[in-house]
Protein backbone atom coordinates (compact mmCIF):
# COMPACT_ATOMS: atom_id res chain seq x y z
CA UNK A 1 0.00 0.00 0.00
CA UNK A 2 1.45 3.66 -0.58
CA UNK A 3 0.27 6.52 0.66
CA UNK A 4 0.39 10.36 -1.12
CA UNK A 5 3.76 12.06 -2.27
CA UNK A 6 3.07 15.09 -0.04
CA UNK A 7 4.87 17.87 -0.83
CA UNK A 8 7.59 18.45 2.08
CA UNK A 9 5.68 22.26 2.54
CA UNK A 10 2.66 20.16 3.08
CA UNK A 11 3.72 18.02 5.17
CA UNK A 12 5.58 20.59 7.71
CA UNK A 13 2.09 22.52 7.97
CA UNK A 14 -0.41 21.53 10.30
CA UNK A 15 -3.52 20.44 9.60
CA UNK A 16 -5.74 23.54 11.20
CA UNK A 17 -8.13 26.17 10.25
CA UNK A 18 -7.30 30.09 11.26
CA UNK A 19 -10.92 29.88 12.98
CA UNK A 20 -13.26 27.44 14.80
CA UNK A 21 -16.32 27.88 13.55
CA UNK A 22 -19.80 28.41 15.67
CA UNK A 23 -21.13 25.46 13.51
CA UNK A 24 -18.33 23.21 15.24
CA UNK A 25 -19.13 24.74 18.49
CA UNK A 26 -22.86 24.11 18.55
CA UNK A 27 -22.02 20.23 17.57
CA UNK A 28 -19.83 19.94 20.12
CA UNK A 29 -22.25 21.44 22.49
CA UNK A 30 -24.94 19.44 21.06
CA UNK A 31 -27.19 23.01 21.42
CA UNK A 32 -27.37 25.99 19.22
CA UNK A 33 -26.38 29.11 20.09
CA UNK A 34 -28.90 31.93 21.60
CA UNK A 35 -26.81 34.67 20.47
CA UNK A 36 -23.98 34.87 17.24
CA UNK A 37 -22.29 37.63 18.16
CA UNK A 38 -18.61 36.32 17.52
CA UNK A 39 -17.85 36.29 13.22
CA UNK A 40 -18.45 39.98 12.44
CA UNK A 41 -21.37 38.67 10.16
CA UNK A 42 -24.10 41.60 9.69
CA UNK A 43 -26.85 40.05 11.67
CA UNK A 44 -28.84 42.69 9.71
CA UNK A 45 -28.65 40.65 6.83
CA UNK A 46 -29.13 41.56 3.08
CA UNK A 47 -30.53 44.06 1.27
CA UNK A 48 -34.15 42.92 -0.17
CA UNK A 49 -32.98 43.06 -3.33
CA UNK A 50 -30.35 41.01 -3.19
CA UNK A 51 -32.40 38.35 -1.71
CA UNK A 52 -34.60 39.00 -4.56
CA UNK A 53 -31.78 38.98 -7.22
CA UNK A 54 -30.46 35.27 -5.83
CA UNK A 55 -33.84 33.81 -5.22
CA UNK A 56 -34.24 34.82 -9.18
CA UNK A 57 -30.89 33.29 -10.05
CA UNK A 58 -30.52 30.58 -12.66
CA UNK A 59 -28.34 28.61 -10.38
CA UNK A 60 -28.23 25.38 -13.35
CA UNK A 61 -25.61 27.70 -14.85
CA UNK A 62 -22.23 28.77 -14.09
CA UNK A 63 -21.29 32.35 -12.88
CA UNK A 64 -19.34 34.26 -14.93
CA UNK A 65 -15.77 33.84 -15.16
CA UNK A 66 -15.12 37.36 -15.96
CA UNK A 67 -17.50 38.69 -13.22
CA UNK A 68 -18.10 41.62 -15.90
CA UNK A 69 -21.14 42.74 -14.66
CA UNK A 70 -20.21 42.97 -11.10
CA UNK A 71 -16.68 44.45 -12.05
CA UNK A 72 -17.93 47.19 -14.31
CA UNK A 73 -20.90 48.74 -11.27
CA UNK A 74 -17.47 47.98 -8.67
CA UNK A 75 -15.87 50.23 -11.22
CA UNK A 76 -18.15 53.20 -11.75
CA UNK A 77 -18.84 52.76 -7.85
CA UNK A 78 -15.11 54.18 -7.10
CA UNK A 79 -14.62 55.65 -10.02
CA UNK A 80 -11.91 53.43 -11.73
CA UNK A 81 -11.64 51.42 -14.63
CA UNK A 82 -12.66 47.68 -14.75
CA UNK A 83 -9.02 46.33 -14.90
CA UNK A 84 -8.47 47.88 -11.56
CA UNK A 85 -10.94 45.49 -9.90
CA UNK A 86 -10.85 41.64 -9.63
CA UNK A 87 -13.56 39.68 -7.68
CA UNK A 88 -12.78 36.45 -5.74
CA UNK A 89 -14.65 34.10 -2.99
CA UNK A 90 -14.67 36.90 -0.21
CA UNK A 91 -11.31 38.85 0.83
CA UNK A 92 -9.87 35.26 2.32
CA UNK A 93 -9.85 34.01 -1.20
CA UNK A 94 -8.18 36.95 -2.87
CA UNK A 95 -5.70 37.07 -0.31
CA UNK A 96 -4.70 33.34 -0.86
CA UNK A 97 -4.43 34.34 -4.74
CA UNK A 98 -2.37 37.20 -3.92
CA UNK A 99 -0.02 35.33 -2.02
CA UNK A 100 0.56 32.53 -4.46
CA UNK A 101 1.44 35.39 -7.25
CA UNK A 102 4.09 37.06 -4.95
CA UNK A 103 4.88 34.35 -1.86
CA UNK A 104 7.47 31.42 -2.48
CA UNK A 105 9.36 29.42 -0.18
CA UNK A 106 11.83 31.85 2.13
CA UNK A 107 9.98 35.11 1.06
CA UNK A 108 9.69 37.79 4.02
CA UNK A 109 6.15 39.27 4.51
CA UNK A 110 5.26 41.35 7.42
CA UNK A 111 1.81 41.77 9.43
CA UNK A 112 1.29 43.09 12.73
CA UNK A 113 1.29 40.47 15.86
CA UNK A 114 -2.23 39.43 16.83
CA UNK A 115 -3.80 40.71 13.20
CA UNK A 116 -6.26 38.83 10.94
CA UNK A 117 -4.73 35.31 10.74
CA UNK A 118 -6.31 33.44 7.27
CA UNK A 119 -3.41 35.77 5.98
CA UNK A 120 -1.00 34.11 7.81
CA UNK A 121 -2.80 30.67 7.03
CA UNK A 122 -1.92 31.82 3.61
CA UNK A 123 1.79 32.89 4.05
CA UNK A 124 2.47 29.60 5.43
CA UNK A 125 0.74 27.42 3.10
CA UNK A 126 2.95 28.90 0.11
CA UNK A 127 6.39 28.91 2.38
CA UNK A 128 6.65 32.34 3.04
CA UNK A 129 8.35 33.61 6.61
CA UNK A 130 5.63 35.70 8.41
CA UNK A 131 7.51 38.73 10.70
CA UNK A 132 5.66 40.44 13.24
CA UNK A 133 5.76 44.19 14.44
CA UNK A 134 3.26 44.42 18.23
CA UNK A 135 0.12 46.80 18.48
CA UNK A 136 0.51 50.29 19.71
CA UNK A 137 -1.97 51.40 21.75
CA UNK A 138 -4.64 48.90 20.29
CA UNK A 139 -3.66 49.93 16.74
CA UNK A 140 -1.75 48.72 13.96
CA UNK A 141 1.49 50.46 13.65
CA UNK A 142 2.23 51.63 9.66
CA UNK A 143 5.52 52.66 10.93
CA UNK A 144 6.42 49.78 12.27
CA UNK A 145 5.39 47.59 9.52
CA UNK A 146 6.95 49.62 6.88
CA UNK A 147 10.26 49.65 9.12
CA UNK A 148 10.24 45.57 9.45
CA UNK A 149 9.29 45.38 5.99
CA UNK A 150 12.75 47.80 4.86
CA UNK A 151 14.77 45.64 7.35
CA UNK A 152 13.92 41.76 5.83
CA UNK A 153 13.22 42.63 2.12
CA UNK A 154 9.60 42.39 2.57
CA UNK A 155 7.62 41.32 -0.81
CA UNK A 156 4.39 41.75 0.90
CA UNK A 157 3.36 43.76 4.33
CA UNK A 158 -0.50 43.31 5.53
CA UNK A 159 -2.13 46.07 7.04
CA UNK A 160 -6.46 46.48 7.98
CA UNK A 161 -8.31 49.49 8.32
CA UNK A 162 -9.79 49.54 10.41
CA UNK A 163 -8.71 46.66 12.15
CA UNK A 164 -10.00 43.28 13.42
CA UNK A 165 -10.16 42.33 16.14
CA UNK A 166 -9.17 45.66 18.08
CA UNK A 167 -11.96 47.99 15.71
CA UNK A 168 -9.32 50.14 15.98
CA UNK A 169 -8.99 52.47 12.79
CA UNK A 170 -6.32 55.32 11.06
CA UNK A 171 -7.61 58.37 9.13
CA UNK A 172 -6.63 57.68 5.15
CA UNK A 173 -4.85 60.33 4.75
CA UNK A 174 -2.20 59.02 7.73
CA UNK A 175 -1.67 55.90 6.09
CA UNK A 176 -1.13 57.69 2.64
CA UNK A 177 1.83 59.77 4.50
CA UNK A 178 3.10 56.98 5.78
CA UNK A 179 3.68 55.09 2.11
CA UNK A 180 6.52 57.33 1.90
CA UNK A 181 8.71 54.84 4.22
CA UNK A 182 7.36 51.40 2.34
CA UNK A 183 10.33 49.92 0.60
CA UNK A 184 10.63 49.80 -2.83
CA UNK A 185 9.88 46.11 -4.14
CA UNK A 186 7.00 45.46 -1.60
CA UNK A 187 3.23 45.95 -2.01
CA UNK A 188 1.00 47.16 1.21
CA UNK A 189 -2.32 44.83 1.20
CA UNK A 190 -4.67 47.05 2.60
CA UNK A 191 -7.21 45.20 3.70
CA UNK A 192 -10.17 47.46 4.20
CA UNK A 193 -13.30 44.99 5.02
CA UNK A 194 -15.06 47.11 7.62
CA UNK A 195 -14.47 50.66 5.49
CA UNK A 196 -17.87 51.26 5.14
CA UNK A 197 -18.57 51.02 9.22
CA UNK A 198 -15.94 53.49 9.51
CA UNK A 199 -15.94 57.49 9.82
CA UNK A 200 -15.51 59.86 6.90
CA UNK A 201 -12.01 59.72 5.83
CA UNK A 202 -10.60 56.45 6.92
CA UNK A 203 -10.75 54.95 3.20
CA UNK A 204 -7.04 55.30 2.01
CA UNK A 205 -7.38 58.04 -1.02
CA UNK A 206 -4.89 55.76 -3.11
CA UNK A 207 -5.24 55.71 -6.65
CA UNK A 208 -5.96 52.63 -7.87
CA UNK A 209 -3.14 52.64 -10.33
CA UNK A 210 -0.87 53.11 -7.42
CA UNK A 211 1.92 50.01 -7.70
CA UNK A 212 2.22 50.07 -3.80
CA UNK A 213 -0.86 49.29 -2.63
CA UNK A 214 -3.60 46.78 -3.44
CA UNK A 215 -7.14 47.18 -1.46
CA UNK A 216 -9.46 44.50 -0.40
CA UNK A 217 -13.29 44.84 0.05
CA UNK A 218 -15.88 42.93 0.92
CA UNK A 219 -19.82 42.10 0.89
CA UNK A 220 -19.29 39.86 3.95
CA UNK A 221 -19.76 42.89 6.66
CA UNK A 222 -21.94 45.79 6.00
CA UNK A 223 -23.50 44.47 3.14
CA UNK A 224 -24.83 40.95 5.07
CA UNK A 225 -23.65 38.39 2.26
CA UNK A 226 -20.74 36.64 4.36
CA UNK A 227 -22.10 33.60 3.11
CA UNK A 228 -22.31 34.24 -0.40
CA UNK A 229 -18.56 34.68 0.04
CA UNK A 230 -17.61 37.67 -2.25
CA UNK A 231 -14.88 39.98 -2.12
CA UNK A 232 -12.79 42.32 -4.57
CA UNK A 233 -9.89 43.85 -5.28
CA UNK A 234 -9.05 47.25 -6.21
CA UNK A 235 -4.94 47.92 -7.78
CA UNK A 236 -3.15 48.61 -10.52
CA UNK A 237 -4.25 46.83 -13.79
CA UNK A 238 -0.89 44.53 -14.49
CA UNK A 239 -1.15 43.30 -10.63
CA UNK A 240 -5.22 42.72 -11.23
CA UNK A 241 -4.55 40.73 -14.86
CA UNK A 242 -2.08 38.74 -12.79
CA UNK A 243 -4.75 37.39 -10.95
CA UNK A 244 -6.27 35.47 -13.85
CA UNK A 245 -3.15 33.64 -13.71
CA UNK A 246 -3.98 31.65 -10.39
CA UNK A 247 -7.65 32.42 -10.19
CA UNK A 248 -10.83 30.15 -9.85
CA UNK A 249 -11.92 31.56 -12.98
CA UNK A 250 -15.67 29.60 -11.85
CA UNK A 251 -15.10 30.03 -8.40
CA UNK A 252 -17.66 33.08 -8.01
CA UNK A 253 -21.68 31.48 -8.43
CA UNK A 254 -23.79 33.23 -9.71
CA UNK A 255 -26.36 33.67 -7.29
CA UNK A 256 -23.47 35.70 -5.41
CA UNK A 257 -22.81 37.64 -7.92
CA UNK A 258 -26.64 38.84 -9.10
CA UNK A 259 -26.89 39.26 -5.18
CA UNK A 260 -24.03 41.45 -4.59
CA UNK A 261 -24.99 43.65 -7.69
CA UNK A 262 -28.52 44.32 -6.37
CA UNK A 263 -26.80 45.00 -2.91
CA UNK A 264 -24.16 47.31 -4.33
CA UNK A 265 -27.07 49.20 -6.24
CA UNK A 266 -29.64 49.43 -2.61
CA UNK A 267 -27.94 52.78 -0.86
CA UNK A 268 -30.63 53.21 1.20
CA UNK A 269 -30.49 49.86 2.92
CA UNK A 270 -26.51 50.07 3.15
CA UNK A 271 -27.64 53.43 5.17
CA UNK A 272 -29.95 51.41 7.20
CA UNK A 273 -27.13 48.71 8.32
CA UNK A 274 -24.99 51.63 9.08
CA UNK A 275 -27.14 52.93 11.18
CA UNK A 276 -27.63 49.70 13.13
CA UNK A 277 -24.29 49.27 13.46
CA UNK A 278 -23.78 52.65 15.06
CA UNK A 279 -26.80 52.36 17.87
CA UNK A 280 -25.57 48.35 17.97
CA UNK A 281 -22.31 49.87 19.01
CA UNK A 282 -23.69 52.42 21.21
CA UNK A 283 -25.72 49.03 23.11
CA UNK A 284 -22.11 47.07 23.39
CA UNK A 285 -20.18 49.88 25.19
CA UNK A 286 -23.34 50.32 27.93
CA UNK A 287 -23.52 46.93 28.82
CA UNK A 288 -19.51 46.76 29.03
CA UNK A 289 -20.26 50.04 31.19
CA UNK A 290 -22.77 48.28 33.17
CA UNK A 291 -20.68 45.90 34.03
CA UNK A 292 -17.74 47.48 35.23
CA UNK A 293 -15.55 47.14 31.98
CA UNK A 294 -14.33 49.77 28.86
CA UNK A 295 -14.88 49.25 25.36
CA UNK A 296 -12.55 50.66 22.89
CA UNK A 297 -13.60 52.93 20.33
CA UNK A 298 -14.87 51.41 17.15
CA UNK A 299 -14.83 51.37 13.69
CA UNK A 300 -16.06 48.05 12.73
CA UNK A 301 -19.60 46.14 13.30
CA UNK A 302 -17.69 44.94 16.24
CA UNK A 303 -16.57 46.26 19.62
CA UNK A 304 -13.61 44.79 21.52
CA UNK A 305 -13.95 44.87 25.45
CA UNK A 306 -11.21 45.51 27.68
CA UNK A 307 -11.74 42.68 30.85
CA UNK A 308 -9.65 44.53 33.03
CA UNK A 309 -7.19 41.67 33.14
CA UNK A 310 -5.14 39.39 31.32
CA UNK A 311 -6.06 36.73 28.20
CA UNK A 312 -6.29 33.57 31.04
CA UNK A 313 -8.92 35.76 32.31
CA UNK A 314 -10.48 36.89 29.14
CA UNK A 315 -10.87 33.28 28.07
CA UNK A 316 -12.48 32.24 31.34
CA UNK A 317 -15.02 34.94 30.14
CA UNK A 318 -15.48 34.26 26.95
CA UNK A 319 -15.58 30.30 27.82
CA UNK A 320 -18.44 31.02 30.53
CA UNK A 321 -20.51 33.08 27.84
CA UNK A 322 -20.30 30.23 25.28
CA UNK A 323 -21.51 27.91 27.90
CA UNK A 324 -24.45 30.08 28.06
CA UNK A 325 -25.09 30.41 24.51
CA UNK A 326 -23.84 33.29 23.32
CA UNK A 327 -21.14 32.99 20.68
CA UNK A 328 -18.01 35.93 20.58
CA UNK A 329 -14.39 35.23 20.28
CA UNK A 330 -11.33 37.72 21.46
CA UNK A 331 -7.91 38.39 20.06
CA UNK A 332 -5.23 35.92 20.22
CA UNK A 333 -2.32 37.85 21.63
CA UNK A 334 -1.21 39.68 24.23
CA UNK A 335 -1.88 41.94 25.14
CA UNK A 336 -5.34 42.67 23.36
CA UNK A 337 -5.86 39.31 23.95
CA UNK A 338 -6.93 41.00 27.67
CA UNK A 339 -10.73 41.60 25.39
CA UNK A 340 -13.36 39.83 24.16
CA UNK A 341 -14.76 40.62 20.75
CA UNK A 342 -18.81 41.09 20.08
CA UNK A 343 -20.45 41.70 16.97
CA UNK A 344 -23.13 44.02 16.40
CA UNK A 345 -26.68 42.36 16.51
CA UNK A 346 -30.35 42.97 16.21
CA UNK A 347 -31.98 44.22 20.27
CA UNK A 348 -32.88 40.04 21.69
CA UNK A 349 -29.05 38.70 21.00
CA UNK A 350 -27.65 42.29 22.56
CA UNK A 351 -30.23 41.72 25.23
CA UNK A 352 -28.91 37.90 26.12
CA UNK A 353 -25.60 38.59 25.98
CA UNK A 354 -26.25 41.58 28.25
CA UNK A 355 -27.78 38.89 30.51
CA UNK A 356 -25.25 36.51 30.27
CA UNK A 357 -22.08 38.84 30.93
CA UNK A 358 -22.58 39.07 34.66
CA UNK A 359 -22.36 35.63 34.96
CA UNK A 360 -19.24 35.29 33.12
CA UNK A 361 -17.31 37.91 35.05
CA UNK A 362 -18.76 36.07 37.81
CA UNK A 363 -17.59 32.33 36.69
CA UNK A 364 -14.69 33.93 35.80
CA UNK A 365 -13.38 35.27 38.86
CA UNK A 366 -14.30 32.58 41.05
CA UNK A 367 -18.11 32.57 41.63
CA UNK A 368 -20.99 30.88 41.05
CA UNK A 369 -23.59 30.84 38.17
Amino acid sequence: MTNPRYTPLALSLPATVPFVGPETQERQRGVPFVARLGANESIFGPSPRAIEAMAATEVWMYGDPENHDLRHALADHHGVRPDNIVVGEGIDGLLGYLVRLLVGPGDAVVTSDGAYPTFNYHVAGFGGVLHKVPYSGDHEDPAALFAKAAEVDAKLVYLANPDNPMGSWHRGADIIAALEALPEGCLLVLDEAYVECAPEGTAAPVAADDPRVIRMRTFSKVYGMAGARVGYAIGASGLIQAFNKVRNHFGMNRAAQAGALAALHDAEWLTHVQAQISTSRDRIGQIARDNGLESLPSATNFVAIDCGQDGAFAKAVLEALVAQGIFVRMPFAAPQNRCIRVSCGQLADLDAFAAALPNALATARGGKQ
